[in-house]
């Protein structure tokens, strides 16, 4: 991508990225919950018959026991949907700031590859991220002893009822800092990983192997874990039905670490970290294979 002399075509960005999103979502969507809910018992009081998870497998294993294989993909329509269309959007504001930022020789730095993905973070934190992840933390409700919604429309429809379109977009500031952050640590190394393996591959003018680009998205999904982590369990927590008892991201920031100490900022790092590496390998291999194809189908 950061290679990639020609203009990217918006049409063919906004397809491929929807695409990709929505595989990625899928295949993906067990690690999103237990990361989830891990983050929420963060720092949280247990409703009446909640039961404490102490770690991912324990997290998977007891929810199974309790619910049934289902309820580990609670809510995944809505982040199926919501990461297609946030694919979409970030890949199409990617690729077309990047289009204005190349250099004289179409080639993107590292700072305006950043520059790029940053922008593309905060865009789809705005139009997608937010909304479609303040519904998908309906999953700590459908988990209580007592949920208040009976379902994905049923809970949307309850929260606009209740809180107005605001409730929808609760916690858009650290939505936006962190879809911001990892967008452009995740698109910025990407870039890089896939420019050291093109000059390993060392056959100009072919397109990478899925291996290399699987390879290439896997470590900027490494990266982009451990350098986000803490804005990511406060994006996490602002969201939640417990929101309302912070006043604000630093707030919540605070009470965390207070309560629970520094590491807690890193609270889900397994689920999140094994979710990254393969979402990071599939939505770039993806992607660029099905740009590629329908730019083949295009030109033909």
């Amino acid at each position: 991508m950061a290679t990639d002399k020609k203009s990217k075509d918006p049409i063919l960005s906004i397809l491929a990225g929807t695409f990709a999103g929505g595989i990625e979502g899928v295949v993906t969507y067990p690690t999103e919950y237990v990361k989830t809910r891990l983050q929420l018992q963060a720092g949280g009081k247990l409703g009446p018959g909640e039961v404490r998870f102490k770690g991912p497998i324990d997290c998977l294993v007891k929810t199974y026991q309790s619910k049934g294989i289902g309820a580990i993909y609670t809510g995944v329509s809505a982040l199926a949907i919501g990461n297609a269309a946030k694919a979409g959007v970030r890949f199409l504001t990617y690729d077309q700031i990047a289009n204005q930022l190349k250099d004289e020789n179409g080639k993107l730095t590292g700072i305006r590859s950043l520059l790029a993905g940053l922008g593309a973070g905060m865009t789809e934190a705005v139009l997608v991220v937010t909304p479609s992840e303040t519904i998908k933390y309906l999953i700590h409700d459908k988990n209580s002893q007592t949920p208040k919604y009976k379902g994905l429309v049923h809970g949307t429809r309850l929260i606009i009822k209740e809180e107005g379109l605001q409730g929808i977009y609760r916690g858009v500031g650290p939505v936006m800092a962190r879809q911001g952050a990892n967008s452009a640590v995740r698109f910025s190394c990407y870039s890089s990983f896939r420019e050291l393996l093109e000059k390993w591959h060392n056959k100009p003018g072919q397109p990478l192997p899925s291996t290399h680009t699987f390879l290439a998205g896997a470590m900027a999904g490494i990266v982009t874990v451990y350098t986000t982590m803490p804005l990511d369990v406060v994006k996490t927590r602002m969201q939640g039905l417990d929101a309302k008892i912070y006043k604000h991201s630093l707030d919540c920031l605070i009470k965390v670490v207070k309560q629970n100490g520094i590491f807690s900022l890193w609270k889900g790092t397994t689920p999140r970290l094994t979710r990254l590496i393969f979402s990071g390998g599939i939505v770039f291999t993806i992607y660029e294979k099905v740009y590629n194809g329908l730019n083949t189908l295009k030109s033909a």
